[in-house]
């Protein structure tokens, strides 16, 4: 009897860990997404603030950076389907 209890320990540590390493990799998936979607966005921004530190003119970086931004809110508001995702 005692036997049976240690192994049905053993059982729920590892499908506690099942699921934590699910839930860190939906995380992970949920991070790819939004660095795809805002990615260039950010490093215009950043390249911008460089430029302006440096004493340069930043605006061509600061209009990229809205491209950027508006196309990411407009792809993110279209409605998809799964046939109709791509790899671009």
């Amino acid at each position: 009897m005692k036997r049976n209890i240690t192994l049905f320990g053993r059982r729920q540590r590892g499908q506690g860990m099942t699921e934590y390493i699910i839930i860190v990799a939906l995380i992970a998936v949920a991070a790819i997404a939004v660095f795809t979607f805002f990615g260039g966005t950010v490093r215009n921004q950043v390249a911008g603030m460089a430029k302006e530190i440096s004493g340069q003119s930043a605006s061509s970086n600061i209009q990229d950076a809205k491209d950027r931004a508006k196309d990411a809110e407009t792809e993110g508001k279209k409605r998809k389907d799964m046939d109709e995702y791509t790899n671009n």
